[in-house]
């Protein structure tokens, strides 16, 4: 368990998972959770700027979060997350994508109300598979420190 002790700002990690969506599943998504029509209609897709169907921004966020969970490293001992920040859509993402996350500790410090405990902020990047940078925010979150 890596403790807010164990953190350093700084520390880089790029996952080794990736997620390629589909159509059907941006549809499926979208259809539940932002139904706009360039989410959830290929024609109606065809015919916005875009020109292509593409995932609503909740859905590659949610694909963020997923591929960070399996990131190759030690649980953080996380209480609670605190807050999102930055959230920000650098491109679209397209049915066919194949993504993958990079997170980094970008600041941490000490709780000032809770002295057993302090606040770290990761900075989590989902890459395309041509490197392009499609989404990005911060995540701060209460990490317990090294017991005893």
């Amino acid at each position: 368990m890596r403790y807010f002790d164990d953190i350093v700002v700084g520390t880089r990690v790029e996952g080794s998972s990736t997620y390629t969506l589909s159509a059907d599943e941006i549809k499926a998504f979208a259809g539940q959770w932002d139904p706009m029509p360039f989410h959830v209609d290929e024609a109606a897709a065809a015919a916005s700027p875009l020109g292509v169907l593409f995932a609503s921004s909740i859905h590659t966020v949610a694909i963020g979060v997923r591929l960070s969970h399996d990131m190759a490293q030690e649980p953080m001992a996380v209480v609670a997350g605190l807050g999102w920040d930055s959230v920000r859509f650098h491109c679209p993402v397209c049915a066919g994508d194949t993504l993958r996350v990079a997170a980094e500790i970008v600041d941490k410090r000490v709780s000032r109300s809770k002295p057993d405990r302090g606040v770290c902020t990761t900075q989590i990047e989902l890459y395309n598979q041509r490197d392009e940078l499609a989404v990005s925010y911060k995540v701060a979150s209460l990490v317990l420190k090294q017991p005893g």
